[in-house]
């Protein structure tokens, strides 16, 4: 018999995730959903089928009779906040698994609290764009007790994910650690991509030129990015990939474990620098590519390249 799987948290990545669940995650129970925005987890269960979905009012009634509780938050207080509902029902023998990024100290507090209160816990952040959620395609990565990891695999390389990455019998926030310096590279790529471009603009060999290349030399990512920033999507969409938000959370978290550890990361300060212009151009609109549209102001184009 099927462990009863439960998810909170239907953000861009978590509604991706869920889908896959569903469809070969080899549930012989429907998969308990919430959402703090309840007609979101209606909506996804209609869409996924009302037979393979069950929707619950709070973090506690997804807790109740779940075997493996999923969080995939946005922040650090708000998966503080999940788990504080958590720990308020009989967590004894059951799994809990945090997909969100957040700081490793946090994952570390996480770990200790839930184990404390007899539940195992798997650290599981994963790389990959809600489209890449969508189709399947995350590189998990998972670190915990051994017998949590086991628990875990099933639902991961094969069903949200293409590949494993796996630190058995090590800390939990192993994987976030890898999570949060792995994401710093995402920036300084968008962040090189950005300033290519302008740089092939201002100069006369042209973006089309300078894609080519990328295309070439650097398919899948930066390729994708490359694409998303000429089509103008880094400014055009209503439900960012990436919320700028979000992205300098990461990137703070990434500064904080810098300072701690006496070093220092000033491609990830410039790339940041520009988030904040992003934010104060589009606000909540701002997605991690949008870097592209302060790079060409500080160079005297228009933040927009389609307008």
């Amino acid at each position: 018999m099927a462990p009863q799987l439960a998810w909170i948290g239907l953000g861009n990545m978590g509604r991706g995730i869920c889908k896959n669940l569903v469809a070969k995650g080899n549930l012989d129970k429907p998969l308990i959903l919430h959402n703090r925005t309840k007609a979101r987890a209606e909506e996804l269960s209609a869409r996924l089928g009302s037979d393979k979905t069950q929707v619950v009012d709070s973090v506690r009634d997804a807790v109740k009779s779940a075997d493996i509780v999923f969080i995939c938050l946005g922040d650090d207080p708000a998966v503080y906040a999940a788990v504080d509902e958590i720990l308020q029902e009989d967590v004894r023998g059951k799994l809990i698994v945090d997909c969100s990024t957040v700081h490793p100290d946090t994952t570390e507090s996480l770990e200790q609290r839930i184990t404390a209160q007899g539940a195992d816990f798997v650290g599981m952040p994963v790389f990959g764009a809600p489209p890449v959620a969508e189709a399947g395609g995350l590189i998990c990565v998972t670190a915990g007790r051994r017998e949590a990891v086991e628990k875990v695999r099933p639902y991961t390389k094969g069903v949200m994910a293409r590949e494993n990455i796996e630190f058995v019998d090590q800390s939990a926030s192993k994987a976030t650690l890898l999570k949060v310096i792995g994401n710093t590279f995402v920036l300084q790529m968008v962040e090189a991509l950005a300033e290519g471009h302008t740089l092939a603009e201002k100069t006369g060999l042209g973006v089309e030129n300078l894609h080519r290349w990328i295309e070439v030399l650097f398919p899948g990512p930066y390729a994708a990015y490359s694409s998303r920033m000429l089509a103008g999507d880094y400014y055009q969409r209503e439900e960012p990939l990436f919320q700028v938000d979000l992205a300098r959370k990461d990137a703070g978290h990434a500064l904080d474990l810098a300072r701690k550890s006496g070093t220092r990361l000033p491609a990830v300060e410039v790339g940041d620098a520009h988030l904040v212009k992003v934010k104060e151009h589009l606000g909540k609109k701002g997605d991690l590519p949008s870097i592209y549209g302060a790079v060409r102001q500080e160079s005297g184009l228009k933040f927009e390249n389609r307008d």
